[in-house]
């Protein structure tokens, strides 16, 4: 077992998720977000960020409860 800083999972899903993008352009976001996940063990609220970076969400705008 390894242990790595707290974000590093997420940042290796962005990197493959762009990578994925280049190779496959067609691929559609939520199948390369679900692939992320598992892939990288993402925890829920990794796999909220991811999300809304891939859409373009900027969480700062969003609006609250």
């Amino acid at each position: 077992m390894s242990i790595q800083p707290q974000g590093e999972n997420l940042r290796k899903a962005v990197k493959w998720i762009s990578d994925q993008r280049q190779d496959d352009p067609d691929l559609s976001v939520n199948t390369l977000i679900d692939r992320a996940c598992l892939t990288f063990n993402l925890t829920p609220a990794e796999a909220a960020a991811l999300e809304a970076l891939l859409r373009g969400d900027d969480p700062d705008t969003a609006p609250g409860p």
